[in-house]
């Protein structure tokens, strides 16, 4: 199930930072998986649950251990944290967003649940490239920041492509009578920028080095406010604000 879950971005080859043993246990031996997460650090190892899984992982070997039940949904949300606190770590975030692809520039589009991302990212031009429709992974390189492709879907339920590009500029959604783009000042971008950002664990030194890079990601990134109608013009202006006109 997770092979083929995963498929587009499994890599043999790879040599993996992390390894954890998965063991599977009953459905009716697991709570609720709406159950309320606990991510913590107790003596330099990382606990993780939820109603439907139980997981340590120690940072400094990558060794960890996953009990869960068969769902992938479960393996989804620990990967899910491990990167978070891996990014953390680098400067990068993940993020509540969709992304995508277009020009060999990435663009992100963020905003609360109903906001619009599915709609941006169903009304995707055929030579725009998803990278997700629920969950965009922000690196930070020598470069400048990067948008990658990660397999976590929302709403279409399609995983995103196993690509990259630079990162162009950040849209906070907003439905709205006709398509149009608006300024926001610094503050009110890392303000809009941190409500966004998907952390869980309360590592003051962690937290710390995710509000730095969110400070130097508006610092470096346009974050504007996209008020767009749900239909397929929106993708004009979008392209527009990257300054490509053909």
């Amino acid at each position: 199930m997770l092979s083929a879950r995963y498929a587009g971005f499994l890599n043999p080859a790879a040599q993996p930072i992390s390894r954890f043993d998965v063991d599977l246990c009953e459905p009716g031996n697991a709570t609720a998986a709406d159950d309320d997460l606990v991510v913590r650090m107790d003596q330099g190892l990382w606990h993780f649950r939820r109603g439907d899984f139980v997981a340590t992982w120690d940072a400094e070997t990558g060794r960890g251990q996953v009990r869960q039940a068969p769902s992938p949904y479960a393996i989804d949300s620990v990967l899910r944290i491990i990167h978070s606190l891996l990014l953390a770590a680098s400067g990068g975030m993940l993020i509540h967003a969709a992304s995508a692809v277009r020009d060999r520039k990435a663009f992100l589009f963020s905003g609360i649940s109903g906001a619009g991302k599915t709609t941006i990212s169903r009304f995707a031009p055929p030579d725009a490239t998803l990278l997700t429709d629920e969950i965009s992974y922000v690196r930070q390189t020598q470069q400048g920041f990067v948008a990658c492709g990660t397999p976590f879907a929302g709403e279409l339920a399609t995983a995103g492509e196993n690509c990259a590009a630079p990162l162009q500029t950040v849209f906070f959604l907003e439905k709205g009578p006709e398509n149009r783009i608006e300024s926001l000042s610094s503050a009110d971008a890392l303000r809009s920028l941190m409500r966004n950002i998907l952390f869980f664990a309360h590592d003051p030194h962690l937290v710390d080095q995710v509000f730095r890079s969110a400070c130097k990601l508006v610092q470096e990134i346009p974050v504007q406010r996209l008020i767009f109608l749900p239909d397929s013009r929106v993708w004009e202006i979008i392209r527009r604000s990257a300054g490509v006109t053909a």
